[in-house]
């Protein structure tokens, strides 16, 4: 009988990145039972681990206790003080992972950690000489962490979807259960992932219309959430969710839907770890990049063919067209046509 390994996986953020780990750390914990996983991720995303067997979330907060070289000492002195550890698994590469990492080896405890990618990553977005290719996913590249430490596995296997979970009370009588659920999306970090907001509005007005549907939006607390609760009342058979619920909530809620509209953001990732259908939609990033939702279908991705795209891995450069035309060029008639397919 082998004897338990206890592994530390590490990824503080974003949400996104840290959703996608959810069926990786499921497979492993499927395809080796007798292995025990500890996720450190940011405080916040807890819920996204609750109900996996075998696995416990380990906080870090980044900004406060956990900040700086003595904040990560801290957390790897914690680490230590709750468990044996007998391997790390670094799925995220960042300065603070690489000296938590650090740690642990000074303290003979072996560790694998992910490759970026990063050169191929450079000639996906150049401007010149772009090389348009399919690159790893990052489930893959997470998968590949583990396959270093001893434990390769199956991705394709059966039961790594996330099981609905229960209705969130706070929402009874505010949403229509008897209606199909379509969450909508419309923010991303950043603006170049963006579809014009003006053009969303004109999509959810002829959705709202419909009286088989109830449309949901989600968004963060604050200015995003302003701007929903001004949509909620204007469109029809919509309600705004931003800033209402816990995250805890929210994923209960996610798990229910019949359908997710949604950027290249964290919501395309939490509804796919729950089996829910994305219509996404892509500007200056591409699904090439490897960050398309866990198992979604590619005939539900919107995009424009151009040449400039994507123009960043990230998003997170202007657009050098100065027309954002990535975005500009999908009609909402494009996008009805993909939504209605999944309804």
């Amino acid at each position: 009988m082998q004897a338990p390994k206890h592994i530390v996986a590490i990824r503080f953020s974003a949400m996104g990145d840290v959703a996608m780990a959810v069926p990786v750390i499921k497979a492993v914990l499927q395809q080796y039972p007798h292995v025990h996983i500890t996720f450190v991720s940011n405080a916040f995303h807890a819920p996204l681990f609750d109900n996996i067997e075998r696995c416990d979330f380990y906080p870090a907060y980044t900004k406060a206790a956990h900040k700086g070289i003595r904040g990560i000492w801290k957390l790897y002195a914690g680490l230590k003080k709750q468990q044996h550890f007998d391997t790390v698994a670094d799925i995220h590469s960042v300065l603070r992972s690489n000296l938590l990492r650090k740690f642990f080896r000074l303290a003979g405890v072996g560790n694998a950690v992910i490759d970026k990618g990063r050169a191929a990553k450079k000639f996906l977005t150049s401007k010149e000489n772009k090389q348009l290719n399919q690159l790893p996913t990052s489930h893959e590249r997470y998968a590949t962490v583990f396959a270093k430490l001893g434990f390769p596995i199956d991705l394709t296997a059966e039961n790594l979807i996330v099981a609905k979970e229960v209705f969130p009370a706070k929402l009874e009588g505010l949403i229509q259960r008897n209606k199909q659920l379509i969450g909508i999306a419309p923010f991303a970090q950043h603006i170049e992932k963006m579809y014009p907001l003006e053009k969303m509005k004109q999509l959810l007005l002829q959705l709202g219309e419909r009286d088989d549907v109830q449309l949901l939006f989600f968004g963060a607390p604050g200015k995003e959430a302003g701007i929903l609760e001004e949509w909620s009342n204007e469109i029809p058979c919509s309600f705004n969710v931003a800033g209402k619920i816990s995250f805890k909530e929210e994923l209960q809620l996610i798990s229910q839907l019949t359908l997710m509209v949604s950027m290249d953001s964290a919501n395309m990732h939490l509804a796919s770890i729950y089996g829910v259908p994305v219509v996404s939609i892509w500007g200056a990033t591409h699904p090439f990049a490897g960050f398309y939702g866990w198992r979604q279908d590619v005939i539900n991705i919107v995009q424009a063919d151009l040449f400039c795209r994507p123009c960043s891995v990230f998003g997170n450069k202007p657009c050098y067209r100065g027309d954002h035309a990535c975005m500009q060029m999908i009609s909402t008639d494009m996008l009805k046509h993909k939504i209605a397919m999944n309804l």
